[in-house]
């Protein structure tokens, strides 16, 4: 496929043509800007950005449920050409790279209103993501060798995934495509690619989206049926596979058998690189075929998802040792929760009920400033006891950044605190947290 991608950003897509205000740093209350009347905030970088009350949106999940042709090219046509193409090829389904380390052509064309206009013109879309590759390639960046650190990292991959994806405009119960390129394969390599692919798969499941995998039939696909029905690793839930063979079909032929991926699961690249010319107007393709199912062989599992923040009623518990500010635009809420390091224990608890014994991520939100503690103890009680993560809170605040995934058990505890006790300097903060099953 060798598509990559720099340019326009899911956030700019979304934020184009709003207004912005800077807060100072901190230092006392600031106030808060006021945004245009019926629009919506989202934060960024420490900004309040305003954006439309009703944001644009694909004409539902993608590519939903299709049988039929479709094509990929590595940068977002324009309108014109979408438009010429789809009164003059046989072609119903466009791929479009939406985010990844790994792309390099820059993507003028991809925003939120190409989305829209595009669905609601009968265009079906195939979201990618062209990110880590296996660590036996040659194309960079590289997940790791460690097949429990590469789980972990095709975690990481599908959060940033469907945030691209939701600045897009598309919707949860779309299916988003990993593309791995092709890579000589080996035990060790395809255990880190296998583990990637499922930490990929579970992370979108809980964030309600289905997953793909692109990649050849000599490796990627091999290796990914050749696991078919090991427990070890979580199936994706649709299958792209590059065999350029100009059959225009569904078989895998040699690199995957045809009860693998088969109720509506599969994509068949079976051209590349070609130059086709619809309505006097040219594009350098791919040519693909699809069955897919808005479905994907089957629903994602059901997904649970509490979020308690410091003002949740009988669910926040803290001593008179913090306290109470609303200085950040970064918050989750009215208000958050404030106090000084000490060597002792003194934790702000978040108090959850879990519906059931099991594997959950936990997520915390909270304001970040340089003043701010650069080592903030996070405390999980899991079923085997509490387990310590240290966040730096100078950074990345205003959004949910993932603490792991823990086995949490039934019933309504303390789940998660943030601890006072840091060598850290600066003010620890407790916000919010939200616990999503995976």
């Amino acid at each position: 496929m060798k598509r990559t991608m720099a340019g326009l950003t899911g956030l700019a897509a979304v934020v184009a043509g709003s207004t912005m205000a800077v807060l100072p740093a901190r230092g006392g209350l600031a106030a808060e800007p006021v945004p245009p009347e019926g629009s919506r905030t989202v934060s960024y970088q420490g900004y309040r950005v305003a954006a439309p009350a009703a944001p644009l949106a694909a004409a539902g999940p993608q590519p939903g449920t299709f049988v039929g042709r479709g094509f990929d090219t590595c940068a977002a046509p324009s309108q014109s050409t979408m438009n010429t193409w789809r009164a003059s090829s046989p072609y119903r389904a466009v791929g479009i790279y939406i985010s990844g380390a790994s792309r390099s052509c820059s993507q003028p064309n991809l925003t939120a209103s190409w989305v829209t206009n595009q669905t609601n013109n009968g265009w079906r879309l195939i979201p990618i993501e062209l990110d880590r590759q296996a660590p036996c390639g040659t194309r960079t960046p590289k997940m790791s060798g460690d097949p429990a650190t590469a789980r972990s990292q095709g975690a990481s991959r599908a959060t940033s995934a469907v945030s691209a994806a939701q600045a897009l405009g598309i919707m949860a119960g779309s299916t988003i495509y990993n593309d791995i390129e092709h890579y000589p394969s080996n035990a060790s390599c395809r255990a880190a690619v296998l583990s990637y692919l499922s930490g990929w798969t579970e992370r979108l499941h809980a964030l309600g989206y289905l997953s793909g995998m692109y990649s050849s039939g000599s490796s990627g696909v091999a290796d990914l049926c050749g696991a078919y029905n090991d427990p070890a690793y979580t199936r994706v839930d649709q299958l792209w596979f590059a065999w350029w063979n100009d059959a225009a079909n569904l078989d895998a032929g040699p690199y995957c058998p045809a009860e693998y991926y088969a109720n509506h699961q599969r994509l068949h690249q079976y051209a590349g690189d070609v130059y086709e010319t619809w309505g006097g107007v040219q594009m350098r393709i791919d040519r693909n075929y699809l069955d897919v199912s808005a479905n994907g062989g089957g629903e994602p599992p059901p997904v649970w998802s509490s979020i308690v923040d410091n003002s949740t009623a009988g669910r926040f518990t803290a001593s008179a040792n913090w306290g109470t500010s609303s200085y950040s635009s970064q918050r989750y809420g009215a208000d958050y929760r404030f106090a000084d390091p000490v060597s002792s224990s003194d934790v702000a608890w978040y108090r959850v009920n879990i519906p059931a014994t099991a594997s959950y991520e936990v997520s915390v939100w909270y304001a970040s400033d340089a003043g701010y503690n650069d080592s903030t103890p996070f405390v999980v009680a899991t079923t085997s006891g509490n387990q310590t993560v240290r966040v730096n809170q100078r950074l990345t605040g205003g959004q949910w950044v993932s603490l792991g995934v823990f086995a949490l058990a039934a019933g309504d505890a303390d789940r998660v605190g943030v601890s006072r006790w840091t060598s850290g300097t600066g003010y620890v903060i407790a916000d919010a947290v939200r616990v999503t099953r995976v």
